[in-house]
């Protein structure tokens, strides 16, 4: 079977799409004390998986997980001596819940943005009395904010 040029270059796209969606795996190794295999992502984050939660890994031996293969797009695990393969996207997908740390990792990059939209967005904020300011207390109560002072408690007469 041959592929056709047009089926190629369907395929890389594919491929390039995915690479830039999934952190890619820089290092694998099996924790014997955890009896996890723990990954290594380009992110600087460490995933740590149970045998027992990875298909083709729950009876295997951690004999056989030694000497991890990982494929040239980071996105594949091999185990030659387990003969098991991890897909990483489905992985990341099947253990973490795929939209839901997709979300954290987009809300952790704009939370860090510092763009003249946000510096905006603040000051408008400060216009409209910003953060609530802490008062101080005498020795031995807990903080209050200065918003909620303005208003006694119940059975409370204000100050």
């Amino acid at each position: 079977m041959a592929i056709t040029e047009r089926e190629y270059d369907a395929a890389t796209a594919r491929g390039e799409t995915t690479q830039l969606a999934f952190p890619s795996v820089i290092d694998v190794r099996y924790n014997k004390r955890t009896a996890r295999l723990v990954f290594t992502m380009t992110t600087d984050v460490h995933i740590a998986v149970r045998l027992a939660d990875i298909r083709g890994l729950e009876n295997v031996d951690s004999a056989d997980l030694v000497d991890p293969q990982i494929s040239p797009s980071g996105l594949g695990v091999h185990f030659p001596k387990a003969d098991v393969d991890i897909y990483i996207p489905s992985l990341l997908e099947a253990c973490l819940g795929l939209q839901r740390w997709l979300a954290a990792q987009r809300g952790k990059a704009g939370g860090s943005a510092r763009t003249p939209a946000k510096a905006d967005a603040a000051r408008a904020n400060g216009k409209r009395g910003g953060r609530p300011r802490i008062v101080v207390p005498a020795a031995g109560q807990p903080p209050i904010t200065a918003r909620s002072t303005t208003t006694p408690r119940p059975g409370k007469k204000a100050a």
